[in-house]
């Protein structure tokens, strides 16, 4: 089975998802069941106080469970989020945020993953992200998802 790797799911981000594009989005790494996604500060992204906005938190969350699925199954760019929780832990500095990504559990339809953000330099947690995506099955070669 295909898997993707950190340059083709680069590729990806900058050819077919424009949002992680004007985010700028970085794959890091990408593993069997881990992804490592930057996102670079910018002052687009602060919120009063200057910290860094949590809606480009959940899509940096979301674009690294992407990635772990893709790391896994290269075919499943169908792959959607179908829960993403995230609990934000503290105030992230306006640096770059660092997900990473680790599947939990991986199924026939669904892939549980969990992420831990955390700002560049810091061991520390600034969030905590579980997510699952539905997965398209292998079977159908247009990548739809059977019922």
């Amino acid at each position: 089975m295909h898997r993707m790797g950190v340059a083709e799911f680069q590729a990806l981000i900058e050819r077919d998802l424009p949002i992680g594009r004007w985010l700028g989005f970085r794959v890091e790494a990408m593993g069997e069941g881990t992804a490592t996604i930057r996102l670079p500060a910018r002052q687009d992204f602060l919120r009063p106080g200057g910290s860094i906005a949590g809606p480009a938190m959940m899509a940096l969350a979301d674009c690294a469970m992407y990635g772990v699925v893709l790391g896994l199954r290269g075919d499943a760019v169908m792959a959607v989020t179908s829960n993403l929780s995230i609990h934000f832990l503290r105030a992230p500095k306006p640096v770059d945020l660092i997900a990473e990504a680790k599947l939990l559990r991986l199924g026939r339809r669904l892939a549980v993953i969990e992420v831990s953000i955390h700002a560049a330099g810091e061991d520390r947690p600034v969030a905590h992200v579980t997510g699952t995506y539905a997965l398209p099955s292998p079977s159908h070669g247009d990548g739809s998802a059977v019922p």
